[in-house]
């Protein structure tokens, strides 16, 4: 414990970004690895081995907070109430922001929207999502650039239009 203790402490609240939920899990940690002591095979990966755990103690308590799931990111809520995703579009973006948007796949704009417009990290991203960081990560790169190709071609049908004398859709 005194050897790992802050290292282990620093590495949730990198990941956690919360000083007293990082405390608090960093204390779990060391009480599953007291726990479970017997099941490290070799000593002297003690240091990983309880890295490995904090990272699992981490994202349990990610998984269980369920970061986004107030209410339904996509499709309607019950009744006739809109989804969150559809109440960001309306009040934040542009209107060539919405057509671009709503031009790429849901799974990469719900994607964009958690990540860029709630600030969620790599792992908090994951998390409400469903899938691995890694994963997270992936869908974030390809859902940039799918929003770079649909902006460009809402700019274009926008220069056409100009062109052809109609009023631009803004």
């Amino acid at each position: 414990f005194a050897k790992h203790h802050s290292e282990i402490y620093a590495y949730l609240l990198r990941m956690l970004r919360e000083p007293e939920l990082a405390a608090d899990l960093t204390q779990d940690a060391f009480v599953k690895a007291y726990k479970n002591y017997e099941t490290l095979e070799k000593p002297e990966n003690a240091r990983a081995w309880l890295y490995q755990i904090a990272h699992r103690v981490a994202l349990d308590e990610i998984r269980r907070r369920k970061i986004i799931r107030f209410f339904p990111w996509t499709g309607e809520s019950r009744g006739s109430a809109p989804s969150a995703e559809r109440l960001v579009m309306d009040a934040h973006l542009s209107g060539d922001m919405q057509r671009a948007l709503a031009r790429i796949p849901e799974r990469q704009r719900a994607a964009l929207l958690l990540a860029e417009l709630h600030d969620l990290t790599g792992l908090e991203l994951a998390a409400a999502l469903g899938v691995s960081h890694v994963a997270a990560r992936a869908l974030l790169t390809r859902a940039r650039e799918s929003l770079r190709q649909a902006l460009a071609a809402e700019r274009e049908a926008e220069d056409e239009a100009e062109a052809n004398g109609a009023a631009p859709s803004r």
